[in-house]
């Protein structure tokens, strides 16, 4: 029996979310498949798969979140004496008392389980609200007032990151532009923290629109921090590809690109984009520049090689006549 099977013979309703990389949402199908290592773990991070299961029991009290790591093989697969373990530690709790909320105790100090950062917290608590047509935080309605320009613009740092995150997963229910009209305004500090939620989602057009013009404007000042560009790439990590590998290409030719946070912001956000050689190269060339620091090379690069489908592209650059040295060299040393 599978953990799925398991939990809903409690009684339960499951649903499933990655939050390895991003704070995404996954199938009841997608992660049965997972457990029956039918296809690995699509965004594993340090070769374990982190996810979140929201049950909500039959019964209709608040849902249950439980935050779980599963080993996984070479290939991304799941180590299946993992979950087993975990299934043990249910089924002796449930031979007494099958409940949802019983059987959580076997969590407690438990390997398997961790406890999130905030802001993946945050993004989490907002994707399960509005999936469940719960209300959003209390958060919310100021992070709204701010991002509309009422309170003023210099006035970011009363808002909550919760609010930012309620309405970023909310933006495809805002009709009236609200996050396109806020962009251009924001004084770094928010938008870094907005951005922080909006690489969790797909952009609208218009949000898409007003975060690549900020990013040229960011471009065309020789003063922008790492920090931003960062932000604004993983604001831009989940929309159209073609143009986001244009303007990453940009980046990575600006001096600040050399900032371990800004190539980890394309590898571990923006990760698709480097399936184009063209983007690839720019970022491998980067990351082995001597203006990095060390051991960033082996983390960006060591991390990527093991996400299914990044592989190959990766290694035909790494492998092409047309490397540099100092690129052959860096790759060579991860051994």
């Amino acid at each position: 029996m599978t953990l799925t099977e398991f939990l809903e013979n409690s009684g339960a309703t499951l649903r499933f979310y990655d939050l390895g990389r991003r704070v995404t949402p996954v199938t009841r199908e997608d992660f049965l498949a997972f457990e029956r290592a039918e296809h690995p773990w699509p965004t594993p991070l340090q070769q374990k798969a982190w996810f979140a299961l929201v049950l909500t029991p039959g019964d209709n009290r608040e849902p249950l979140i439980w935050f779980l790591c599963f080993d996984l093989d070479e290939q991304g697969l799941l180590v299946q004496a993992t979950r087993d373990y975990l299934l043990g530690r249910f089924a002796e709790i449930a031979s007494e008392r099958p409940d949802p909320q019983t059987l959580g105790e076997a969590l407690r100090e438990n390997p398997l389980a961790f406890a999130p950062r905030e802001d993946k917290m945050a993004n989490l608590h907002a994707q399960v609200h509005q999936a469940l047509g719960l209300p959003p935080s209390q958060y919310h309605t100021h992070a709204y007032d701010y991002l509309s320009g009422q309170l003023g613009w210099d006035q970011w740092s009363f808002v909550g990151f919760q609010g930012l995150a309620d309405i970023a997963a909310r933006q495809h229910q805002d009709d009236d532009g609200l996050l396109a009209r806020a962009i251009p305004h924001l004084p770094p500090e928010p938008l870094i923290a907005l951005c922080q939620c909006l690489e969790h989602h797909v952009p609208g057009p218009r949000l898409e629109q007003a975060l690549h013009t900020r990013l040229r404007l960011a471009l065309d000042a020789p003063s922008t921090s790492p920090a931003l560009f960062a932000a604004l790439l993983r604001g831009l990590s989940r929309g159209a590809r073609e143009p986001l590998r244009m303007v990453i290409r940009e980046v990575l030719a600006r001096p600040q690109s050399s900032d371990p946070e800004v190539l980890a912001a394309i590898g571990g956000r923006a990760w698709e984009a480097l399936g184009d050689p063209d983007t690839a190269r720019a970022w491998l060339e980067r990351l082995a520049d001597e203006a990095v620091p060390n051991g960033v090379f082996g983390h960006c690069v060591g991390d990527l090689l093991r996400l299914p489908g990044m592989r190959p592209p990766l290694l035909s650059v790494l492998r092409s006549p047309d490397t540099s040295e100092q690129l052959k060299k860096a790759f060579g040393a991860l051994g």
